[in-house]
């Protein structure tokens, strides 16, 4: 039926960021994007950093960027619980800038490559933050 939607949910440790019936919603999935549509097979899948892309008619109405999670598909819900999440057109790139300055030198200062793996997880996700920003 034309009329049908799926219900998206987007729910990080923040805050619930959408909650809405939607054409069609895209994740970024650990084995590769995947498009969600009404009556979706049932599906479990991590989320991997990259952005989300709300559909609506047939364009694109909402870009969210998200750090790892994990996405469960109904016949007529996808709920994402994403580590971090934000929508691309709120990503301030001279904060995202001058936090990676900051991490690069919390990488270079690590005292053990346990801490250095960490910090470089972070200026992974930051560089892809500020590349979903344009």
């Amino acid at each position: 039926m034309a009329d049908e939607k799926v219900e998206f949910e987007l729910v990080s440790p923040e805050r619930l960021l959408s909650s809405e019936a939607v054409d069609m919603v895209v994740v970024p999935g650990a084995e590769g994007d995947f498009g969600v549509l009404p009556r979706h097979s049932l599906l479990i899948s991590a989320v991997r950093t990259g952005v989300i892309q709300v559909w609506n008619g047939n364009a694109v109405t909402d870009r969210i960027f998200v750090a790892g999670g994990f996405c469960e598909v109904t016949g007529e819900r996808c709920t994402v619980l994403a580590e971090e999440a934000v929508r691309v057109d709120d990503i301030d790139r001279n904060a995202i800038e001058s936090e990676l300055k900051n991490l690069r030198e919390d990488a270079a200062d690590a005292k053990s490559p346990e801490e250095r793996s960490a910090v470089e997880a972070r200026i992974a996700t930051r560089e892809a933050m500020l590349a979903a920003a344009g």
